[in-house]
């Protein structure tokens, strides 16, 4: 995700400097223009805004916490924005550290997968400090095709959690009607049809339903994510009856299909 982020902004013509923990992703980056940092330390020494795309707080803690990290620099007066899918609580936790550095922080996590990002149409949730946000909006708006304030620090991260939520049951439900149409002897070709001409219709509908058709379970947004967020969310008082359901079902198919597609739950329920 966050390269052909950082591609948008390089087209853009924002200045563009990026640190990544693999360093073979750098190379197509560096060819587009963009500049390369050596540590997260120094990316922060020479950026105004630093933004983050990385897998878990586990990786936040370490980019700002490690060796050589952000929280070492030394620097202040930069807008640091994690735009990763984590906890509440880690990002509570660092913008209490980037304040007392004299750092501004939001977390700006996005709904939509690497297709959207490919084509700046992310939406971007952000919590943190209104002026902070006005600030880097012109940013953000091109990586997404919106980007909305919905809260102080961490808000961002809930309503991450709350969207991924939905989209775990959707995927879920979506698996079911396949396999439900299949014993009672209905195309999954003319149910795919039908959903994507009815109200039910959606991009994301569409995707994953062509998908099943094609037997296509190359991650785009892998199953082991959702499993982590539906995790993440459980943490935070996830308790209504189909999301407990589908944690559920997510947590048991991750062991063996975390490194498919989300959509490969149809082959944990269709055993």
């Amino acid at each position: 995700m966050g390269i052909p982020m950082s591609q948008s902004l390089i087209k853009a013509g924002f200045p563009v400097i990026v640190y990544n923990r693999s360093k073979e992703k750098e190379e197509g980056l560096k060819a587009s223009g963009a500049a390369v940092a050596s540590t997260p330390a120094a990316l922060i020494q020479q950026a105004d805004v630093v933004i983050l795309m990385v897998t878990d707080d586990k990786a936040i803690n370490d980019i700002f916490k490690g060796d050589n990290g952000l929280l070492g620099a030394g620097t202040s007066g930069k807008i640091i924005i994690n735009m990763s899918t984590v906890s509440p609580a880690i990002s509570r936790e660092m913008a209490a550290a980037c304040g007392q550095r004299g750092n501004q922080y939001l977390d700006a996590p996005v709904s939509g997968s690497v297709k959207q990002a490919q084509e700046a149409q992310l939406v971007i949730m952000a919590g943190g400090d209104k002026d902070a946000f006005e600030k880097v909006k012109p940013i953000l708006e091109k990586i997404g095709r919106m980007a909305l304030l919905v809260g102080d620090t961490g808000a961002g991260n809930t309503a991450k959690l709350v969207i991924n939520t939905l989209l775990g049951i959707q995927a879920q439900g979506l698996a079911e009607s396949f396999i439900f149409a299949e014993q009672n002897g209905i195309k999954t070709a003319d149910l795919v049809t039908l959903v994507n001409n009815s109200a039910l219709g959606s991009p994301f509908i569409k995707i994953k339903g062509e998908a099943l058709l094609n037997n296509n379970f190359d991650a785009a947004f892998a199953l082991s994510n959702i499993a982590k967020d539906l995790r993440l969310a459980k943490d935070i008082g996830l308790s209504t009856p189909l999301a407990e359901v589908a944690y559920q079902t997510f947590q048991d198919a991750e062991p063996v299909l975390g490194g498919e597609d989300i959509i490969a739950v149809y082959k944990q329920i269709n055993i």
